[in-house]
């Protein structure tokens, strides 16, 4: 006891507040209670055993301890492995006896561009973030990873996905560095009140301690893989995105493009059966042009319901703090920016393009046939997303814009069933008085382009390609190009959102066989994967695999044998052939000697009979 109350007095008087053990490949500086941590029952040094001896190293200091003008950091030299080692194998023999949680994960997504687009379910791991420059130090090789947003439903566990820069899964099958899930989600789960539920501590108790004494100051890095092994991404399957962008334009779950200029509130999507409900309400804005002001209709602001609600209104950003509540998540990663994730795995973004608004909607697929409204029916069928709320099909095909336009109105929603406030004069005399959707607004379905116009030049150079439609409409309302370029902007990022949602098939990882390398880590379809064996190994099965469309593997496991087992296996198999060959032939022999025998008994028996039978 008398070195560890000692050691605590030094430490402090030399000024270092520090709670915790800084390892330096067998340097290290300690605090009383980092002394504790790993000495609970301290001993005199004498009775001490010498593997876990420290050893002075500067003994003035220690000699004056008090003295006047005499400072500096103690510091003591020590095996750390040891210490560690055992503290690591302490933590195998304990998670040996706690619940398997790894089953109940949720699968990483394939490719990194999946997993920064799935912002419903996943999100930035900060320690190794891309957009802002980490080194990713505890995952070498990786330039990216994601964490689940919602932890696991019965353990209360969290995903872990990390990528390399081929945006490739990188698994721990195959390096140190890949992706580890977590017994204890870092931002806990509800209830919150005890391990391994607790925000933080529960994440460094269970995964983030035992990764420094197996990974960090112990050579076992391979029982912590063994206990935190990288899940695949077999089962993953991305969410579908619809949009509402612009002057209103939509594009639906399944693809279908089409603009609804309604005034009032209406559902862009609703799921009575998933308890889900998403509300926007649009409204004249007025935009200013050089000296004339032009009345157009737009985004204003959008509600969300899953069991709880959280309300979008216009909004500015300086710097928002992440919020999480009831279950619900809010993100603001950029200026301009929210995102809201609600625990079935839904996720809303509300952008700022120059001042108009984008809503983003990402439903996973426990969603596919249970939705409705302006986003359609996620059915992976376009042609009956333009369904009014009383379940009138109209023809995406030849659907006229009044058509269109009716079918828009018809999903106004109800007084009773809207989840916005009317806390102003204004709200009330516009939303809440008049009817949801406002008959007497008619909007200008198309505009004419004249060549005499001087915006139609700019506008014809500025919107071509995908999503020119839109930009020209916006343009020619507004008389605006900067309104015109914001909703081109809008839609291509929104293209770019379904590109990397786009779904691929993985075959699922192989190990590399054992005495042998295997070429290559990428198990998607059309990825071919090499294996050899080392020198004095032959190999067994294939040594090229292919990732089939239908998530196969061509071929067979590779196994590499040693050339003397082959020798002793061909040595064993001859064996077997010749004891084979003289079973069959010893067979082969007796049948013929008691053939041979019971022909002369039975022969001369009745040799004997026929002589004496009468004449």
């Amino acid at each position: 006891m008398t070195q560890v109350c000692i050691f605590a007095s030094v430490h402090h008087y030399n000024g270092s507040n520090s709670q915790d053990a800084v390892e330096e490949f067998g340097t290290v500086n300690f605090s009383c209670h980092a002394w504790y941590h790993f000495f609970p029952h301290p001993v005199h040094p004498s009775k001490a055993d010498p593997a876990y001896k420290v050893t002075l190293v500067n003994a003035t200091q220690w000699q004056y301890y008090g003295t006047p003008n005499v400072a500096g950091r103690l510091e003591f030299t020590w095996n750390s492995s040891l210490i560690s080692a055992e503290k690591c194998l302490k933590w195998d023999v304990l998670e040996e006896n706690l619940p398997n949680f790894l089953n109940e994960l949720i699968d990483c997504p394939c490719t990194l561009a999946q997993a920064r687009a799935d912002t419903g379910r996943f999100h930035t791991d900060y320690s190794c973030d891309i957009e802002r420059g980490s080194v990713c130090t505890y995952h070498p090789g990786c330039v990216h990873c994601v964490r689940a947003i919602h932890a696991s439903p019965i353990h209360g566990s969290g995903q872990q996905c990390c990528y390399d820069s081929t945006g490739a899964l990188v698994l721990t099958g195959d390096s140190v560095g890949g992706s580890t899930p977590d017994r204890a989600h870092d931002w806990g789960s509800p209830p919150y009140i005890k391990p391994p539920r607790v925000p933080g501590y529960s994440h460094w108790l269970y995964d983030v301690m035992s990764f420094y004494y197996c990974c960090l100051w112990s050579p076992h890095c391979h029982i912590y893989l063994k206990r935190r092994p990288s899940s695949g991404c077999q089962n993953y399957r991305p969410p579908r995105a619809g949009v509402v962008l612009g002057d209103p334009h939509f594009i639906t779950f399944d693809g279908l493009r089409y603009t609804f200029n309604g005034k009032g509130e209406y559902y862009l999507v609703s799921s009575p059966a998933k308890g889900l409900s998403v509300q926007a309400r649009t409204e004249q804005v007025k935009l200013k042009n050089g000296e004339s002001t032009f009345e157009v209709n737009g985004l204003c602001s959008v509600f969300c319901f899953i069991v709880t609600f959280i309300k979008l209104e216009p909004f500015v950003i300086n710097s928002w703090m992440n919020l999480c509540f009831l279950g619900v998540y809010v993100f603001s990663p950029s200026p301009g920016k929210v995102t809201v994730i609600f625990s079935s795995g839904v996720g809303v973004e509300v952008r700022l393009y120059e001042g108009t608004m984008a809503v983003t909607v990402l439903l996973p697929g426990e969603f596919y046939n249970h939705t409705q409204g302006l986003f359609g029916s996620m059915n992976s069928d376009p042609s009956d997303d333009l369904t009014t709320q009383l379940g009138e099909v109209i023809s995406s095909a030849d659907a006229t814009l009044e058509e269109i336009f009716t079918f828009g109105a018809s999903w106004n929603i109800s007084k009773n069933s809207s989840l916005f406030t009317y806390d102003s004069e204004h709200l009330l005399d516009t939303y809440n008085i008049p009817p949801s959707h406002d008959p007497t607004f008619v909007p200008a379905f198309t505009l004419p382009e004249s060549l005499d116009d001087p915006l139609v030049a700019d506008m014809l150079t500025m919107c071509y390609g995908e999503g020119s439609q839109f930009c020209k409409y916006d343009t020619l309302t507004t008389r605006d190009l900067t309104v015109g370029n914001a909703t081109l902007k809008a839609y291509q990022k929104h293209q770019a959102l379904l590109h990397a949602l786009k779904p691929v098939v993985s075959c699922g990882w192989l190990p590399t066989p054992r005495n042998g390398r295997k070429n290559g880590t990428d198990y998607l379809e059309v990825s071919t994967l090499s294996f050899a064996c080392n020198k004095g190994y032959i190999m067994y099965g294939s040594a090229e695999r292919t990732c089939l469309s239908d998530g196969t593997w061509t071929g067979d496991q590779p196994f590499c044998i040693t050339v003397y087992l082959t020798v002793i296996f061909t040595q064993y198999a001859l064996f077997v052939c010749i004891l084979l060959v003289m079973h069959v032939l010893s067979v082969v022999c007796v049948q013929y000697i008691l053939c041979n025998i019971s022909r002369s008994v039975y022969g001369s028996k009745k040799k004997v009979s026929w002589n004496a039978g009468p004449v």
